[in-house]
C-alpha cells in the first residue's frame, strides 16, 4: 500500500470511529433526556423488582428442595437462582445508593404458599412455574426503565431483563413450548 493511500485509509478510519464514538455517547443513558430526579419514586420502584427477585430465589429453593430437579439439571438451576440472587445484591445496592432501605424477602414457608407448591407434583409443574416467574420478570424489568428517573439505573435493568428472558426460553424450549411468532415477545 503506498503512503497516500495508507493515510487516507487511517484518516477514514479515525473519521468513522469518532463518528461511531459519538453515535454510541448519543444512544446511551448519560445522553438520554433526564427525567426530573425522585429517588424515593426509584427506591420503591426498585423494592418491586428486589421483592420478584426474592420470590424467584424463594422458587428456586423450593425447587431444589423437592427432590424433583434431575441430578443433571441440578446446576443450571442453581445457576439460574445464583443470577437472581446477583440481581437481588445490585437492586439493593442500587437501592441504597438512593438512600432507602431494600426490601426483605419472605419466609421460604411464605413463598411456599405464595406459589402454590403444594400442588407441585413432578418437574414440569417446576418448569411451568419457573416459566411464569421469569416471563413475568422479564416484563417487569422492561416495564421499570421508563418509570425509573435514574437513568443511570437503565442498563442494569434492561440487563436483568435479558437475563430473565434467556431463563425463560431454556424453560421454553425444555417445555417444547412454541416461541410466538409475534414481536416482541417481552414487554
Amino acid at each position: 500500500m503506498t503512503e497516500p493511500n495508507r493515510r487516507g485509509l487511517l484518516t477514514g478510519m479515525a473519521l468513522t470511529t469518532a463518528g461511531l464514538t459519538a453515535l454510541a455517547g448519543v444512544a446511551t443513558p448519560a445522553f438520554a433526556k433526564k427525567a426530573k430526579s425522585n429517588p424515593a419514586q426509584d427506591a420503591n420502584l426498585l423494592n418491586a423488582a428486589i421483592a420478584l427477585e426474592h420470590e424467584g430465589i424463594g422458587a428456586y429453593t423450593i425447587a431444589l428442595g423437592s427432590g424433583l430437579i434431575p441430578p443433571a439439571a441440578v446446576g443450571l438451576v442453581t445457576s439460574f437462582q445464583g443470577h437472581h440472587k446477583q440481581h437481588r445484591d445490585e437492586l439493593a445496592a442500587a437501592i441504597r445508593r438512593l438512600g432507602a432501605t431494600p426490601a426483605e424477602s419472605k419466609t421460604i414457608e411464605q413463598y411456599a404458599v405464595d406459589l402454590n407448591a403444594g400442588a407441585i407434583t413432578g418437574l414440569a409443574d417446576i418448569q411451568r412455574l419457573a416459566l411464569r416467574l421469569e416471563r413475568g420478570a422479564a416484563n417487569a424489568y422492561l416495564g421499570l426503565i421508563g418509570p425509573i428517573a435514574n437513568s443511570d439505573l437503565h442498563l442494569m435493568l434492561a440487563r436483568f431483563a435479558a437475563d430473565e428472558a434467556t431463563h425463560a426460553t431454556v424453560f421454553i424450549l425444555d417445555l417444547k413450548e412454541m416461541i410466538p411468532t409475534q414481536a416482541p415477545l417481552y414487554g
